[in-house]
């Protein structure tokens, strides 16, 4: 497969992955403000929501306030921020449209009408409908990008490809959404099983669609060490980093090349230690040094999947 090609398929799949994440994150983040909650409280929670992203600083470069309009408004229509979900569909569509031809018509046709539907959505529309049904309907449609992948695809590399981006999107926000909350949450609870401690906990579940999944595993009190259980090491768990690298070897043992043996093994040792780790070590050695040296991996291994397979890697990443 020519590396333009791959890479095209790659980002159309990692650009619609992160438009669903950031979806997920703002909609938790926006249930959770209509709690009573103090000034400080909901500024600090819209803060975590930019820092999960690493946006805090553009956003403070156009935005003199932290509130929760401003801070949607930038997340998801802001022509400059090239992580807002409306950018992000945009860029899914182009790479898409770059390799109509590889795609099968339903996913062509799916990509390209999530796009045309997101140019109908303006910041005075929520005023009426309220944003909520919006991040519904972006969820729903990267859920049906992925049906559609799966369900028409051809399995060879051009799947191979839309995989890894898809896994590799995911297992780094994870990693963030669980190393931003849990510095947030941790300190400002109540006593552990307290009436906050629980919301505020259940709102991270419910971020990465885990909250029914760490009941029907758990069926106890929330607490931090079995969250990051259940999203860093739980290979069953659907969005947790040890399922997510399982799928990012997986494939990269599928299209390994002559130059990717280095980035292989990377990926293979990541996914081992996952499969293999014990969450009393990493809660014992700190888990947000855990999660820094973690991101740091997942990065490497996408500088090196780009250098192996597709175009070298641009700052869209």
């Amino acid at each position: 497969m020519l590396s333009r090609t791959a890479d095209h398929l790659y980002w159309m799949a990692r650009y619609m992955e992160r438009a669903e994440n950031i979806a997920r994150i703002l909609d938790v983040n926006h249930r959770m403000s209509l709690m009573p909650q103090s000034s400080v409280q909901e500024e600090q929670a819209w803060g975590a929501t930019l820092r999960i992203m690493g946006l805090e600083g553009a956003y403070h470069q156009r935005h003199a306030e932290l509130n929760s309009d401003a801070v949607l408004e930038f997340m998801i229509f802001d022509p400059n921020n090239p992580s807002s979900i409306r950018n992000c569909l945009r860029a899914a569509r182009e790479n898409a449209h770059a390799v109509r031809g590889t795609l099968t018509s339903e996913l062509w046709e799916t990509t390209n009408g999530t796009w045309l539907r997101m140019r109908d959505f303006t910041p005075e529309r929520f005023a009426d409908t309220g944003v909520s049904e919006f991040f519904d309907w972006v969820k729903y449609r990267s859920h049906l990008s992925r049906g559609v992948t799966i369900g028409t695809m051809l399995q060879d590399e051009s799947l191979r490809f839309i995989r890894i981006g898809t896994f590799l999107e995911r297992a780094d926000n994870t990693a963030r959404i669980l190393d931003v909350k849990y510095q947030l949450l941790l300190p400002a609870g109540e006593v552990e099983g307290g009436a906050a401690d629980y919301y505020q906990w259940s709102a991270l579940l419910r971020s990465v669609s885990a909250f029914e999944v760490y009941r029907r595993v758990y069926r106890d009190l929330i607490t931090p060490a079995r969250v990051a259980e259940l999203l860093l090491l739980r290979a069953d768990m659907p969005r947790s980093l040890a399922r997510c690298m399982k799928e990012v070897y997986s494939n990269l043992r599928v299209v390994a090349n002559s130059h990717s043996v280095e980035t292989e093994r990377r990926a293979g040792e990541l996914e081992a230690s996952l499969r293999f780790g014990r969450v009393e070590d990493i809660m014992h050695g700190g888990l947000h040094e855990y999660l820094v040296r973690l991101l740091d991996r997942v990065h490497d291994l996408g500088y090196r999947i780009a250098n192996d397979f597709l175009v070298p890697m641009s700052p869209r990443m």
